[in-house]
């Protein structure tokens, strides 16, 4: 079943340490609309403040005191849930970490999710697809039967993420959407390089990269996307703001022409779907032997122009230039 794209994403990250120190604050909180930061709290500064111009234009008189008043009572919920836990562990730094948010799909629907960890393991996890929870541990079990017993925390969480998320995220777009809406579609580079009787294939998606930071790159044989046979890499930023990315399969090297890259992207007015070209060990020999040669020759050049330059300065330095011979002899 095809799912719709991701057009725009709300994400929070909350982190609390159970001993602060100078540069590291005992509660920090980040928001982001499409990987870009708009705000920041911390308990050193105690403000809630824009890191975005269209941000700090866009919202109404009393907002940020509005939102510093919400950031501080998360910072003692969340130092209380540290605590607790805390203290089923030996004494020393413990830090608490959620990262939670919402995505607006192409197709008009929500997806949502509320994750959190403790020590930098994950903890119990919540998903607004399934409106239950996942636990990591023994002891996140506790937690989730707590929770699902009582009801209100899956209420509470599926509320926030099926409207109060959602809305947010909508009015942010809205302040900055001349920025958030500008696509830079993805240049797209397919290779495939054969060793040891295996076909390695490659989509690149790079060289002058790609926003929004939100892709789709499916391997596929025929019609059939092999999703679970393909190694992707990370939606990476470049300095100039866009992203990179790629996705790689094994493949029979008979095979080849049955495989294809796709890819999906708010830049392009539809789905690409690209063939591979083969790059094979000979090639790859071939281009390295050239290199080979050529910088062999840059070096003797080198060599030479050095020996010359050596020669010049004895002669120089003992002024004395031997005649050119001529090949009679006195």
């Amino acid at each position: 079943m095809s799912i719709g794209m991701v057009l725009h994403s709300l994400r929070y990250l909350d982190v609390t340490v159970s001993e602060p120190s100078p540069g590291i604050p005992q509660y920090l909180s980040m928001e982001y609309v499409d990987g870009i930061p708009i705000c920041r709290y911390d308990s050193e500064r105690g403000q809630v403040e824009p890191l975005t111009l269209w941000m700090a234009a866009g919202t109404k008189p009393g907002y940020w005191d509005g939102q510093t008043q919400i950031a501080e009572g998360n910072q003692l919920t969340d130092a209380a849930s540290l605590e607790t836990v805390g203290a089923a562990h030996p004494p020393g730094l413990h830090i608490r970490q959620q990262g939670y948010g919402c995505d607006l799909l192409s197709d008009g629907s929500i997806c949502g999710s509320h994750r959190e960890a403790y020590n930098g393991r994950d903890f119990i996890s919540f998903e607004l697809g399934s409106r239950s929870f996942v636990v990591a541990d023994g002891a996140a079990r506790i937690t989730k039967r707590k929770w699902e017993h009582s009801g209100v925390m899956v209420e509470r969480k599926t509320h926030y993420l099926e409207n109060i998320c959602p809305e947010a995220l909508q009015k942010f777009v809205g302040y900055g959407r001349e920025v958030l809406e500008h696509k830079d579609p993805p240049d797209v580079h397919v290779s495939g390089k054969e060793e040891h009787g295996i076909l390695m294939l490659s989509c690149h998606v790079h060289t002058y990269g790609f926003y929004p930071g939100m892709i789709g790159i499916n391997c596929m044989k025929g019609d059939e996307m092999r999703d679970q046979e393909t190694e992707w890499g990370g939606i990476v930023p470049n300095s100039d703001g866009t992203f990179h990315s790629w996705a790689r399969i094994e493949a029979l090297p008979g095979e080849r022409e049955q495989y294809r890259c796709r890819v999906e992207h708010a830049g392009m007015l539809e789905p690409g779907i690209f063939a591979w070209e083969l790059e094979s060990v000979w090639n790859s020999t071939l281009v390295f032997v050239a290199v080979s040669v050529i910088a062999a020759i840059i070096i003797i050049s080198l060599m030479g122009v050095g020996v010359w330059k050596l020669r010049s300065g004895k002669r120089e330095g003992n002024g004395y230039d031997p005649a050119p011979t001529t090949g009679i002899m006195a």
